[in-house]
């Protein structure tokens, strides 16, 4: 590597090289990712392990994978792993072992009094420098300042003075609560991605394998595909549905949009519109139940709330979202004479469903699963093997023992940033629980908000998208409702509207400037300027930003309250949202006026707070903005 590239800004801010092994490393490397697999399923479902082992083997085995297949540069050979890459997979194996080893001793002993030997100082160590190294090539330099910044914070905040001064730490405590506790590095993230996460993520991976994203994409194509924007139209549905089994707006844009965003650009579409549509309807993916995102499983052992509490809750706020971003891509069709998909691209309905359909069954069996009040892990367990199932009744569609195989190392690929950064943020979190920050903090935020409920929620969601720009969303969402949650249950807001409005905002910074890396994966495919297409994408997904604070006012949209409550509130919110559309676009049936879409946007915001006053009025904005029109219509019937 040239010294230019080596010192360059770029390459220590941008993630490593992802590398797939290629000849004797595949042979080394496949068999490792494996047996990685085989021993988180097996720790899932059957074999009985203390949560702190669980999580050292994961960790061990993750990073170490990490380390082989992520260089340390964007620049890093792609074929073959470097010396210090070797080195550094061995050192993760070997502090994974000896912990494993003396797992039974660190289960017994008290922490901060019983004295750690020269020989756990040094893999504890080796742990904490290992972590740092992970999140910085498998998330880049943003979230990977942030846990320095912390850890400094740790170890020299006893110098600092007023109300986020602490009492002195040493480097010993420290590393004990990092390392050999389950507050730190070994703490709820890593377990999470060591058991509901990977289990979710292989069975997106197993439907993909199965070819259930070719038939996602092809019903979306079948069901709007000839409507006015109709590549716009399955962008939005198929990257939904693809999304809602990822999980990963990223990994979503780059799959769905590598076909959706050429076609939008050949139909017309510029390059950073047809990347935002592709980016907007993508990120939302993660909102929607019954699988949704890593977040929502870290939301589960966080909260206590049962998973499928979680789910249902966020069904109505998922489908507003998608009414939305559907809307608007509608109304700027119309307005810009935007035509349907070409006639050959489009299925038609029956075959496709006679292709495909039978993908639907592995859906419903997790949502049943949910309903009937089975853990996480079991629902990932029953839809994994009902994919597997429904895919051999097709003969394009089977797999067989070495593509399940291929499966379970493509998760573990998958899963390795996923690893990387709630590692990261468990030692976030270890850094909060030690120095007592969240009380500190709520200090901090109530004298800048005065205690007022709606100010703090302002301030909550500017602050998790902030912490969120270049970081993965569980690791927002992990940071944010450490230290933003308990400040608005404070505020006698209930915990699962707390956390799920910081879960929103979490998932929305992937899209939000300047960093937005779900818009910076579909400019290389749009071939246009990312934040541009950031911008627009924000300005598509406006739904999620008012949403949360909907239901933080009107929990109906949760499914809190009565069955009327929560119809109306949903369908109020569902109007609302559409003239919301309506008026940042500026058509509904015609081309609007300036002065008509103020009016029009404002009454459709009223709307979407379920709050019979505001609604009232919100309705009678409308009469007389519409009262005109419909008289006019009489007239000339007349």
């Amino acid at each position: 590597m040239q010294a230019r590239q080596i010192f360059s800004v770029d390459t220590w801010f941008s993630v490593g090289a992802r590398r797939r092994p290629q000849g004797i490393y595949y042979w080394v490397f496949t068999p490792f990712a494996l047996a990685i697999a085989v021993y988180v399923i097996s720790a899932a479902t059957w074999v009985i392990i203390d949560p702190w082992t669980l999580a050292v083997l994961f960790f061990a085995g993750m990073s170490a994978l990490g380390f082989l297949t992520t260089g340390a540069t964007k620049y890093a050979d792609l074929d073959r792993p470097a010396i210090v890459d070797m080195v550094l997979a061995a050192l993760s194996i070997a502090a994974g072992i000896y912990f494993a080893v003396k797992s039974a001793e660190v289960e017994q002993r008290i922490a901060l009094l019983d004295p750690l030997s020269n020989w756990d100082l040094f893999f504890a160590s080796v742990v904490f420098l290992l972590t740092i190294e992970i999140t910085r090539r498998t998330t880049g330099l943003g979230l990977t300042f942030l846990v320095l910044v912390f850890v400094a914070y740790n170890l020299f905040g006893h110098h600092l003075s007023g109300v986020i001064q602490h009492g002195y730490i040493d480097y010993t405590h420290f590393i004990e609560i990092t390392v050999f506790t389950t507050d730190g590095i070994f703490g709820v993230p890593v377990r999470v991605a060591a058991t509901y996460a990977f289990l979710f993520v292989m069975f997106g991976t197993l439907l993909q394998a199965c070819r259930g994203g070719d038939f996602f994409f092809d019903f979306a194509a079948a069901v709007s595909g000839r409507q006015a924007g109709g590549p716009a139209k399955v962008a939005v549905l198929s990257s939904g549905m693809y999304g809602m089994i990822s999980g990963s707006p990223t990994s979503d844009v780059v799959t769905t949009g590598s076909i959706t965003i050429p076609i939008m650009k050949r139909l017309g579409y510029s390059g950073r519109l047809a990347g935002a549509i592709e980016v907007a309807a993508s990120t939302g993916g993660s909102l929607v139940p019954p699988v949704m995102g890593t977040a929502a499983f870290i939301m589960v052992d966080f909260t206590g709330i049962d998973y499928r509490d979680i789910a249902i809750a966020a069904l109505i706020p998922a489908v507003l979202y998608y009414v939305s971003v559907y809307a608007q891509v509608h109304f700027r069709s119309l307005r810009e004479g935007f035509t349907a998909l070409d006639a050959d691209k489009i299925p038609g309905l029956l075959d496709t469903l006679k292709k495909g359909g039978l993908f639907f069954v592995p859906l419903a069996a997790l949502t049943v699963a949910l309903l009937q009040g089975y853990t996480p892990t079991y629902v990932a367990v029953v839809g994994s093997v009902v994919v597997v199932a429904v895919a051999l009744v097709k003969k394009h569609t089977r797999i067989g023992i070495i593509g399940i195989g291929k499966v379970l190392v493509e998760t573990c690929y998958r899963m390795v940033p996923v690893a990387g950064a709630t590692a990261a943020a468990g030692l976030i979190i270890g850094g909060i629980t030690m120095t007592g920050l969240a009380g500190k903090f709520a200090h901090v935020v109530y004298g800048i908000t005065d205690a007022q409920l709606l100010p703090t929620l302002g301030l909550t969601a500017a602050l998790t998208v902030v912490l969120g720009l270049g970081m993965p969303t569980p690791s927002a969402y992990i940071l944010a409702s450490a230290l933003m949650a308990p400040i608005l249950s404070q505020l006698g807001v209930e915990i699962l509207q707390a956390h799920m409005f910081v879960l929103y905002y979490a998932v929305m910074s992937a899209l939000t400037p300047p960093v937005a890396v779900a818009a910076y994966a579909a400019s290389s495919i749009a071939e246009d300027n990312p934040l541009y297409i950031a911008v627009l994408a924000v300005k598509l997904a406006l739904a999620a930003f008012i949403i949360p604070f909907a239901f933080v006012y009107g929990p109906a949209l949760l499914m809190i309250g009565s069955a009327w409550e929560i119809v109306l509130a949903a369908v109020t919110a569902a109007l609302g949202l559409v003239l919301i559309a309506a008026a940042i676009e500026g058509y509904l049936a015609r081309p609007l006026a300036a002065w008509f879409r103020w009016p029009l946007g404002l009454a459709g915001l009223g709307l979407v707070f379920p709050d019979i006053e505001i609604m009232l009025a919100s309705l009678a904005v409308l009469v007389v903005l519409f009262a005109p029109r419909a008289l006019a219509a009489v007239r000339r019937r007349g």
